[in-house]
C-alpha cells in the first residue's frame, strides 16, 4: 500500500453482509434512458409489473408463448 492511504478510521467488514447478498447490475439501453433515467424509475416500473408476471407464472397455468417475429416481417 502507498503511504498516503489512511485507513485509521476504516471498519473492517462494514459492507461484507451487503456484498454477501449479491448484486445485480443491469445496463439500460440508450433508447430508453429518457424513460428510465435512474434505478428508482426502473424499480418502480418493475414493482408495478411484478404482479402481472407472477400471475402468468403460477403453477398449473399454461402460458401460450408466441414465436418471436423475424425482423422486418409483419
Amino acid at each position: 500500500m502507498r503511504p498516503e492511504y489512511d485507513f485509521t478510521n476504516a471498519v473492517r467488514g462494514a459492507t461484507a453482509a451487503r456484498y454477501a447478498q449479491g448484486a445485480n447490475v443491469v445496463v439500460i439501453d440508450p433508447e430508453v434512458l429518457d424513460v428510465f433515467p435512474d434505478s428508482a424509475s426502473v424499480n418502480a416500473t418493475l414493482r408495478a409489473l411484478a404482479p402481472v408476471f407472477r400471475q402468468q407464472r403460477r403453477p398449473g397455468r399454461s402460458v401460450v408463448r408466441r414465436p418471436a417475429r423475424a425482423a422486418g416481417i409483419e
